[in-house]
């Protein structure tokens, strides 16, 4: 019998090994998670908003044009400030969760726990135009992540509780456990089976708990339906869905350009004085792109926009009978830009709240464009609402995510049947032209997505590193027929890689090769390994996708490939090795 150990937390561990079932614990785990990563959350948000509180006191209110010029860049400063203490990469939250479950087995580092808060917390603050919801995501995942490793779960029951933090920051920020569960198996590509989805609804509680019994129960959209839903403004709504459609594409487009446009630039520097220059200017021409912009979608709702758009370099413009729209339109071409700038320049931060911002902004244009033709008389605040769906599922693909949250979110239940018309079309049309969203494109370029289809998540999961084998007899291809003997019946495998003297492959033999005339004492001296050997029928790369690898071994028909990198020989790859691991990674993700 073996000693129990020294440590107390291993004893703890042993003990509940003993007492408590695996399902059970993780249903407490999903609580706590709940509960750790709401109270963050909600930290998270508060804390950003009593900076942007203090900005917009009495104290600035007489610096009107440096208040919008000058703290977007102080914000910035002090972000990259921080990061450069972690001395490590933040990013983008949700697509380094995604990350970590499909590449990393679910390992994200502990400074995750904190470092896209504390940053973002600065960047939004201080005027940054990105949301909360991707560095609470981020964090959340984090927590779940170190917390599995600590108690010593598996891959899957990690991945678990990573979602159910996931779901818990979510329902903490905008109140909303139905739509945080939803976010979390269309973002996280989680199967809903009832193992994984008493987790989410218990997390998703203990998140919303925690909201509530810290700031109260209340709407972040303060929204009351005055125009009931007409069957007769349905074509309207559809034109709404494809104009949004085409809006999220603009979105993306611009974000991707400028994205790749400050990762050319080398020096930390030339990001922050570009970014930070063109974001300040931005937001001193259109004060509304200053943060999140949930005040101004509140003044969409409620009417009171057009009478409170002001700024002193506008105001010859103000009383024009079309500035409103004009201004509309700038609203939503700026806000892609204003957002690139922020994170261009090393602010941190995430796409959700600007996607919701553009989706109010380009309903409420709509609507007033069509009322201004007076073709119609649409209800203005209804279309605020439902263009937020279409922005949301155009630009984040996640279509029935939108479709909850802003029925959650607004008690707006009476628009289900326009939310999800606009919602489709929107992400019918998007996906089309753009088959990944926001969170997975640079994923989808790796190959390094999970999704909903189990044999392409199992393979994404796996890599050429884990199937290699590498216990070959490498032989030169100087070598005689006499020395290849010698290593051949020394050798376990039948397959041999001809490498030559700057480890390259340059061809391979097998046994059935030689066996008919590798006793023929006669060609010992005469034949040498490079007259013998032959090309393989494909190469493997190291760093493969392992759908393209599956794909060589189907065209070929071989069964075994060999694996290079840079053209160096490393080892072979075998369909029975391959297909092996296969099945013990899809029992373990699928349980």
């Amino acid at each position: 019998m073996l000693p129990p150990p020294k440590n107390f937390f291993a004893r703890i561990l042993i003990w509940r090994a003993r007492h408590i079932p695996q399902e059970q614990f993780i249903l407490i785990l999903s609580v706590l998670v709940g509960f750790i990563t709401g109270l963050v959350a909600v930290t998270l948000k508060n804390s950003t908003h009593m900076i942007q509180n203090f900005i917009g006191s009495d104290a600035f209110s007489n610096y009107y044009s440096p208040y919008y010029f000058i703290f977007p860049i102080i914000g910035i400063l002090i972000t990259v400030g921080i990061r450069y203490l972690i001395k490590e990469r933040i990013g983008e939250g949700i697509p380094s969760a995604l990350f970590a479950i499909s590449r990393k087995g679910g390992f994200l580092a502990p400074y995750r726990m904190f470092a896209s808060i504390v940053t973002s917390i600065f960047t939004v603050g201080f005027g940054g135009s990105v949301g909360l919801e991707g560095p609470a995501v981020s964090t959340g995942s984090a927590i779940g992540s170190n917390l599995g490793r600590l108690m010593h779960i598996n891959y899957r029951s990690k991945i678990l509780l990573m979602s159910c933090a996931s779901a818990s920051a979510i329902a903490a920020i905008f109140n909303a456990p139905i739509t945080a569960i939803v976010f979390t198996i269309e973002i996280f590509s989680l199967d809903l089976t009832m193992s994984s989805l008493i987790p989410l609804l218990l997390s998703s509680i203990a998140g919303a708990i925690t909201s509530i019994f810290l700031q109260g129960n209340d709407y972040l959209f303060h929204y009351r339906l005055e125009t009931a839903f007409q069957l007769s403004d349905l074509p309207y709504y559809a034109l709404l869905g494809i104009f949004a459609a085409f809006v999220s594409l603009y979105f993306n487009k611009i974000s991707f350009s400028l994205d790749d446009f400050f990762s050319g630039m080398k020096k930390q520097h030339s990001r922050i004085l570009v970014g930070g220059t063109l974001l300040s200017l931005v937001i001193f021409l259109i004060p509304e792109l200053y943060g999140e912009g949930y005040e101004t979608i509140n003044r969409m709702l409620n009417g009171t926009f057009s009478s409170s758009v002001g700024h002193f370099s506008l105001e010859q413009f103000i009383d024009h009978e079309y500035f409103i729209l004009v201004f509309m339109l700038g609203m939503i071409l700026l806000k892609a830009f204003a957002t690139s700038f922020t994170m261009g320049a090393g602010g941190v931060g995430g796409v959700f709240a600007p996607s919701i911002f553009m989706g109010a902004s380009t309903g409420y244009f709509f609507a007033r464009f069509i009322n201004d033709l007076k073709i119609t008389t649409l209800a203005e605040s209804n279309f605020v609402l439902v263009g937020m769906t279409g922005l949301m599922a155009g630009i984040l693909h996640a279509p029935l995510t939108a479709v909850f949250l802003i029925a959650e979110i607004t008690g707006g239940y009476e628009l289900f049947i326009p939310l999800m018309l606009v919602s489709a079309i929107s992400y019918l049309i998007t996906k089309k032209f753009m088959p990944y969203s926001f969170y997975t494109r640079e994923l989808v370029k790796k190959g390094d997505l999970l999704t909903h289809n189990k044999d392409q998540a199992v393979l994404t999961l796996l890599n050429v590193s884990k199937v290699l084998e590498t216990n070959f007899r490498k032989i030169n291809p100087k070598m005689t027929l006499r020395e290849l003997v010698k290593v051949v019946t020394t050798s376990k495998r039948n397959l041999f890689p001809v490498v030559n003297d700057e480890g390259k492959l340059v061809g391979i033999i097998t046994l059935d090769d030689i066996r008919s005339f590798m006793f023929d004492v006669s060609l010992y001296d005469v034949l040498v390994v490079a007259e013998l050997m032959y090309l393989p029928p494909a190469t493997i790369d190291a760093d493969e996708d392992m759908s393209d690898v599956i794909r060589k071994f189907q065209s070929t028909g071989a069964w075994n490939l060999p694996v290079l990198k840079d053209g160096l020989y490393l080892g072979f790859v075998s369909k029975s090795k391959l297909f092996s691991a296969y099945r013990r990674k899809l029992i373990e993700f699928t349980g």
